[in-house]
């Protein structure tokens, strides 16, 4: 009998692994075509191999052309360090380019091929497999440029003690080292990642933190120290990332081109579309950058690092031709013949080879010295600030002052322009949209601009008072119509379904609205501590200062008020689809608990003696104690009255809400009950008859 049984678990173990192989074998012979036909163009590989080596070349002979090394230094660390520096910056730039490019392609772009969504098909396991390894020469480098830049820093070879002992202050200590072990803690977790799971979405974490690897690079450099460090800094994060989005994805469309068969066109326009908004963000921030570093358009000419800057213009035009004729003549002929993929290959490969050279000019550019001097001149104040400081506030400056923040303006703009085309493409295919909602969204992208680029950010790091004005804008006033547009529900009316399993916006959307993080951080009680707690947290630690002495300390503030704020206002009002919200009573409770938390955190600022970041006003110049007391409690009086307008007309549209809901549930009682007769009713007072007559017949019995 054990044996027999034996026999019959190993037969259905067998034919579990056969179906197994089967369901492979399937997935693998529906993305397959003749393999001659999708085989690499003879010389293709050594062409590819080449495009690090000539970066490197390329940077090393652009950064003697503009002096950056070669030069006479008072303190030599080292031919050693001095080369070894950029060739490490260069490896770390190739490296993350195909870790990236192959990760946001697994992510957006491959088709699905598995029955089980939550894992990865075989051309993705393959993409996440290939930048898995490049992840790890990506990590090497990145370590290796961390070493070289504290030598570098310390101006002392890696045999010099000096380096020894105060390699550690460097790293970990100075924001330059600081930036780079961020760096490395991010894509040591990619990394992992990557080894450990074949899960989706696991696999898209993986490449957001990938991404992020990129943001405290341009805190290195130009940036972190520069006149405008603000648009500097978001300019190059730009830049870094849609260089590596365009580059990279380009790279793993070539290498992955015969594991997706018959799926290539497909996978190719959808590359394509996120290559021109990669290209948009490049040339976006290509100008800003130079902007900031050239006196004169003659200095793009005249001057060494002009001529790098106008040699990487002409790449960028040139590829952005080649980008057109794959839209226009490529693309279209792969969907009428999947298998004809020479014309694209030695097209992408074109382009792939002046990615690289435009990266090694990007290389030598990060390390030479431009033109303009990068630090702001006369008033100190300006340096601190990042921009010149501003006359003594009034009524109309405040209105109509203006510096523009164009990370933050590009945002807003973007949001404006997605969302109406948005509407036009409903209303062209005969679908209403309301004005109700359409308008809300474009008064709160505005308000995303005037709370970034106006008045509230020329003068809020100058005065605690219009500190917190542009808090409340961000935190109280923006979010709740941003909410009213109802965003998630259009873009699941206008964006196209996907059906070949694999992720695109819609089911992105769709996956993060509907998951379990977003099932918690949206309940009612941890949508009232981020969004009040952090109040607290923001003023009364060391946040508040960052925020003011740091652009990442600014940035998270500013990001951070508008999406805790969104989240608690769409708990109360959202209409969007998502997690399941509370009640009414219960959105009004937590409405007037958060209006009564506000109240007394505006009190608490002004009864308070203790001047919240005085190292940050005494460097400006303000010493006055009664005065930065004065305003800072006039502060206080703006969160306390602030936050009332805002919450007394959530109010009324809760109440709204809630007496629409009520009708909408009599009216579906009342076609029910002339669908079937009362039928509910009937039953009731039948019910009510029975018992009735049950009591009266209790006392006889």
């Amino acid at each position: 009998m054990t044996d027999q049984r034996a026999t019959e678990e190993r037969a259905a173990s067998g034919e579990r692994a056969g179906a197994v192989i089967d369901d492979l074998a399937f997935e693998t012979r529906s993305l397959t075509v003749p393999t001659g036909s999708l085989r690499l163009p003879r010389g293709v590989p050594l062409v590819l191999g080449l495009c690090i080596p000539l970066g490197l070349a390329l940077a090393l002979g652009a950064m003697y052309f503009t002096g950056a090394i070669g030069g006479t230094l008072l303190v030599d660390p080292g031919q050693f360090v001095l080369n070894g520096l950029p060739l490490a910056t260069g490896v770390f730039d190739g490296a993350s380019a195909v870790t990236i490019g192959l990760l946001v392609v697994a992510t957006l772009a491959l088709p699905g091929q598995r029955k089980d969504p939550l894992s990865a098909s075989y051309s993705v396991w393959f993409a996440t497999k290939w930048a898995a390894w490049a992840g790890l020469v990506w990590l090497l480098s990145a370590v290796a440029t961390l070493l070289f830049t504290v030598a570098n820093v310390l101006q002392v070879p890696f045999t010099s003690p000096t380096f020894r002992s105060q390699f550690a202050f460097v790293a970990f200590q100075l924001p330059i080292g600081q930036t780079w072990l961020v760096t490395i803690g991010a894509i040591l977790v990619s990394l992992v990642i990557l080894v450990t799971t074949k899960n989706v979405s696991w696999i898209a974490t993986a490449t957001v933190l990938a991404l992020f690897a990129l943001m405290p690079l341009a805190l290195s450099g130009h940036a972190s120290g520069s006149n405008e460090h603000v648009n500097a800094v978001n300019s190059l994060a730009l830049h870094l990332i849609g260089v590596t989005v365009w580059m990279g994805g380009l790279i793993a469309v070539v290498l992955l081109r015969s594991k997706v068969g018959k799926h290539l066109p497909t996978v190719v326009a959808r590359y394509s579309t996120l290559a021109l908004w990669a290209f948009a963000f490049v040339a976006f921030s290509g100008v800003i950058n130079a902007s900031l570093r050239l006196g004169s358009p003659a200095d793009l000419v005249t001057t060494p690092y002009g001529l790098l800057i106008t040699a990487k213009s002409l790449i960028l035009i040139g590829l952005g031709v080649a980008g057109f004729l794959h839209r226009r003549h490529v693309i279209p002929r792969l969907v009428r013949e999947p298998t004809r993929t020479r014309a694209f290959v030695r097209l992408a490969v074109a382009e792939v080879v002046f990615m690289a050279v435009a990266m090694g000019l990007s290389v030598a550019l990060s390390k030479s010295a431009p033109p303009v001097p990068q630090v702001a001149p006369g008033d100190t104040r300006s340096g601190l600030i990042g921009f010149p400081y501003p006359a003594p506030i009034t009524l109309p400056r405040f209105l109509f002052g203006f510096h523009p923040d164009w990370a933050f303006l590009a945002v807003a703009a973007i949001m404006a322009a997605l969302y109406l085309v948005g509407v036009a493409k409903l209303r062209r295919r005969g679908d209403a949209w309301s004005w109700g909602r359409t308008i809300p969204w474009l008064v709160g992208c505005f308000g995303v601009a005037f709370a970034t680029s106006g008045g509230p950010s020329v003068y809020g790091a100058v005065n605690f008072s219009t500190h917190m004005i542009q808090h409340m804008v961000l935190m109280m006033y923006v979010p709740p119509l941003l909410v009213l547009g109802a965003p998630i529900l259009l873009a699941l009316r206008t964006l196209p379904k996907r059906h070949d399993n694999s992720r695109g916006a819609r089911e992105w959307i769709m996956i993060i609205t509907h998951s379990r993080y977003a099932t918690v951080i949206t309940k009612p009680a941890v949508a009232a501590v981020i969004f009040s707690g952090s109040l607290v947290a923001f003023y009364y630690t060391g946040w508040f200062e960052a925020s003011l002495q740091t652009h990442p300390g600014h940035l998270i503030m500013e990001i951070h008020f508008l999406l805790s704020g969104y989240v608690f206002f769409f708990v109360l009002i959202g209409v969007d689809p998502g997690p399941k919200r509370p009640a009414y009573p219960l959105r009004i409770i937590l409405l007037l608990a958060t209006l009564a938390f506000h109240a007394f955190f505006g009190l608490a600022i002004m009864s308070g003696t203790d001047i919240l970041a005085a190292d940050w006003w005494h460097a400006l110049g303000k010493t006055n104690y009664q005065q930065l007391l004065d305003d800072q409690h006039t502060g206080g009086a703006i969160a306390w009255g602030a936050g009332e307008f805002p919450t007394v007309l959530v109010a009324l549209m809760v109440v709204r809400q809630w007496v629409r809901s009520e009708e909408r549930i009599a009216k579906r009682y009342d076609r029910k009950a002339q669908n079937d007769d009362d039928a509910e009713l009937r039953a009731y007072n039948e019910q009510l008859t029975a018992m009735a007559s049950h009591e009266k017949r209790g006392p006889q019995e």
